[in-house]
């Protein structure tokens, strides 16, 4: 399972995320200094949503627009612009980016959300198209295990957002994630080699 840890600018959480085989998640919500992969070749874009979520303000599209034009050909994939626990809004706001974002970019994730069922996204997913586990915290772990399954049905890539600990990894891993992301090793270079050991683990109840 791939990690990702959000953007830092300091050195040594930086020389362990990249020993550790970590790949880096570069937001719109960060300032647009923080633009920037930091030489990794690993990195995919978050379209900042959380980040408005949490500070109250409104999607900024033309900022969004700017960090596809500058990183999107490289990065692995994009979250699509999408509304925190905001159900079936959230997918149709989604939609109407997916042509324009994959003009810039390999693979797009739908970020799914309270409210929605696998059968809201089944007709979008594909080989281009995968899955963010975003939401409200209770949400995404009441939900987890049910994507993971959708997204194995259908082969496609399946994201776990905000994981920053052992058992939340090892909940990840159980549904059959393909990556995570989260902000403690961002934080705490300490961190990173137990949550690198958690996330290379496997689900001892798979088949």
């Amino acid at each position: 399972m791939q990690c990702y840890a959000s953007h830092t600018g300091t050195r040594r959480n930086l020389a362990a995320l990249r020993a550790h085989g970590w790949g880096l998640l570069v937001s719109r919500g960060a300032p647009p200094s923080h633009w920037n992969p930091q030489g990794f070749e690993d990195y995919v874009l978050d379209n900042g949503a959380w980040s408005d979520f949490q500070q109250g303000r409104s999607f900024d599209a033309d900022a969004f627009e700017r960090l596809l034009d500058k990183l999107g050909a490289a990065a692995q994939w994009v979250v699509l612009p999408d509304i925190v626990a905001g159900g079936l809004a959230s997918l149709e706001l989604s939609l109407r980016w997916s042509n324009r974002v994959l003009s810039a970019t390999n693979r797009v994730l739908i970020a799914v959300q309270d409210g929605m069922v696998p059968t809201d996204v089944a007709p979008f997913v594909g080989r281009k198209v995968g899955i963010f586990l975003g939401g409200s915290t209770p949400w995404k772990l009441a939900q987890m295990a049910l994507w993971g399954a959708f997204c194995r049905t259908h082969g496609v890539h399946y994201h776990v957002a905000r994981v920053n600990t052992e058992r939340r990894t090892w909940q990840a891993i159980a549904a059959g994630a393909d990556s995570i992301d989260g902000s403690s090793g961002t934080r705490y270079a300490v961190t990173i080699p137990m949550l690198t050991r958690a996330a290379s683990q496997r689900d001892l109840f798979a088949a």
